[in-house]
C-alpha cells in the first residue's frame, strides 16, 4: 500500500469523480465562466466540501487571481485585511476608507488586464452577521461590463438557514448559482471503497463486497468522512484477525467502536481488541510504502 487509502485528510491524488463532487465542480465553472458575482456550496460535515474546494482551486487557470479566506471568524475591517494581503497589497498603518480604495483600485488593474478575482470563503456559515454584509457591498464592485470580485461561499446548511434571515434577502437574492452537496448512495458507496484501495496501491482481490459496502453504507448514511472513519476501523481489524477482505462482522465492531453511530454498548474499543502495539505496527505498515495490507505483499 503506497498510501493510506481512508484518512481523514482530504487527498486530492485519491479524488473519485463521483456524481455530487462532479456536478458541484461543474456549477462552480459554470457559475465563473458566465461571470456571477455570488456563487454558494453548502453540505453537512464530510460530504466533502474541501476536497470540492481544494480541485476547484488547483484547476484554475491564470486568468483568475486568488483570494482564499478560510478563518470567517473577522470583523469586517479583519476581512478587508485578509482580503488586501491575499491581493499583496501593503496595508499597514492604512486607515478603512483607504483600505477600500486601495483594494477598489487593484481590483481595477487585475480587471484591465483581463483576469478575474476569485473569493473563496470557507466555512462561511461562521460568518458574523456584520461580516456578512461586508461581503455583500464588496460584490457591488463592477465595472460597466463585469462584476470585479467573483464571491464564492462554502459552508454548512447552517449558512443556508442564516441566508433565509430577511436581513440578508438583498445578498440571498443575489446569488445565482448554488449547489448543496449531498450525501453518496448505496452504489458509490460501493464504488467509492473499492476505488480508494486500488488509486492507494493495492492490487490483490476487492476487500469491500456489496454486502459489506451495503452495512458500511446504512451506518454512515453515504457521508464520505464517516465511510472512511469505518473502512479504516475495518482494515486495521482485518490486519489484526489475519483476514484478507474485510467482512460484516468486521464493519459491525468498526460502527461499534465509532463514536456518534455505535448503537449498542459493546464499545470495547480497537484498541483493546487489537492491543495497542499490535494496532501501532499495523499503522506503521499502512502508512509505509511498499507493504500491503493484505495477502497480495505476503
Amino acid at each position: 500500500m503506497e498510501q493510506q487509502p481512508f484518512s481523514l485528510t482530504p487527498n486530492t491524488s485519491l479524488y473519485y469523480g463521483l456524481p455530487p463532487h462532479e456536478e458541484a465542480l461543474e456549477v462552480l465553472s459554470t457559475a465563473l465562466a458566465n461571470g456571477e458575482g455570488f456563487i454558494k456550496v453548502t453540505g453537512e460535515v464530510g460530504t466533502g466540501k474541501t476536497m470540492v474546494l481544494r480541485l476547484f482551486m488547483s484547476r484554475l487557470t491564470e486568468n483568475y487571481e486568488l483570494v482564499y479566506i478560510p478563518n470567517p471568524v473577522l470583523t469586517p475591517a479583519e476581512l478587508k485585511l485578509s482580503i488586501a494581503k491575499e491581493l499583496q497589497l501593503a496595508v499597514d498603518n492604512v486607515s478603512n476608507l483607504s483600505l477600500n480604495d486601495i483594494i477598489n483600485n487593484r481590483l481595477l488593474e487585475i480587471n484591465k488586464s483581463g483576469r478575474k478575482v476569485v473569493m473563496i470563503v470557507d466555512e462561511a456559515q461562521a460568518l458574523s452577521d456584520e461580516t456578512l454584509e461586508a461581503i455583500r457591498l464588496l460584490g457591488n464592485l463592477e465595472t460597466e461590463q463585469d462584476k470585479m470580485l467573483h464571491i464564492i461561499l462554502f459552508g454548512q446548511p447552517e449558512l443556508d438557514y442564516k441566508l433565509l434571515q430577511n436581513n440578508f434577502r438583498q445578498l440571498r437574492q443575489r446569488i445565482s448559482f448554488s449547489y448543496a452537496l449531498r450525501p453518496l448512495t448505496e452504489h458509490e458507496t460501493y464504488s467509492y471503497l473499492n476505488y480508494r484501495m486500488k488509486a492507494s496501491g493495492f492490487k490483490g482481490i476487492e476487500v469491500f463486497s456489496r454486502n459489506v459496502a451495503h452495512r458500511i453504507y446504512k451506518a454512515s448514511h453515504g457521508i464520505p468522512r464517516i465511510i472512511n472513519v469505518i473502512a479504516n476501523k475495518s482494515l486495521m481489524l482485518c490486519y489484526g484477525y489475519g483476514i484478507f477482505t474485510v467482512s460484516k462482522k468486521v464493519v459491525s465492531e468498526a460502527v461499534s467502536d465509532t463514536v456518534g453511530i455505535a448503537s449498542s454498548g459493546r464499545k470495547h474499543g480497537i484498541l483493546r481488541r487489537l492491543g495497542i502495539i499490535g494496532l501501532m505496527f499495523t499503522i506503521m505498515l499502512l502508512t509505509v510504502g511498499g507493504f500491503y495490507v493484505f495477502g497480495a505483499s505476503r
